[in-house]
């Protein structure tokens, strides 16, 4: 193996260990009583070996976060072709939902989005990402929906999509305020079955 190989594998061995080491850490002493210095010592690398793979504390948790994107290349295949596109969205959105309530869980998310809150975002901002897996498959059902003639053309692609998108961000700041007080699978159900019936095609157009 080349030596240039060898500082590859070595390297993306030490990042998957202050990955690992940083949520463990965080899970058990929470977010805000870890410092980068402990999370280094931990895994006997230099503060600076950790700045070579995140920015901050925060970025590991947008690493973390971006795994539910992944989490689609599998479900994808798993929806029945039988399906109407209105089907599928809600399905797409209720397998992400369970995701963060039973893989992350509520105070993994809250720290998310406080950590994105507290920056300057832009649309390339991992939250808001068009280019993120979740988006695109929203996008990807809209537009078989369009096709299909399941939604209205009344609005434009880029609105449609807008909104379906902000139901899925707006849930899961709900879910922060309200916590179990709000169960989010059934939410978000709900409040995409409400935007259904305002685009869905009319019987006259």
């Amino acid at each position: 193996m080349k030596p240039s190989s060898q500082r590859a594998i070595k390297a993306q061995q030490t990042r998957q260990l202050l990955l690992d080491t940083a949520l463990e850490l965080f899970d058990k002493k929470g977010f805000d009583n870890v410092t980068i210095d402990e999370i280094a010592e931990k895994c006997d690398v230099s503060k600076g070996a950790f700045y070579r793979h995140f920015n901050s504390k925060y970025d590991v948790f947008a690493v973390k976060f971006k795994d539910i994107d992944n989490f689609y290349e599998s479900f994808y295949e798993k929806i029945h072709p039988a399906c109407t596109v209105k089907e599928k969205i809600i399905l797409a959105y209720q397998e992400q939902m369970k995701y963060l309530r039973d893989e992350l869980g509520v105070d993994f998310v809250r720290t998310v989005y406080t950590s994105a809150l507290s920056r300057t975002m832009d649309e390339k901002h991992y939250l808001v990402d068009p280019e993120r897996r979740i988006y695109k498959l929203i996008e990807s059902f809209l537009d078989e929906g369009l096709e299909k003639g399941e939604f209205t053309s009344a609005w434009e692609k880029e609105q449609l999509l807008h909104n379906l998108t902000r139901c899925m961000r707006a849930t899961v700041f709900d879910w922060i305020i309200f916590q179990n007080k709000l169960d989010i699978v059934e939410e978000i159900k709900v409040l995409v079955t409400m935007i259904f019936e305002g685009i869905g095609k009319r019987e006259n157009e």
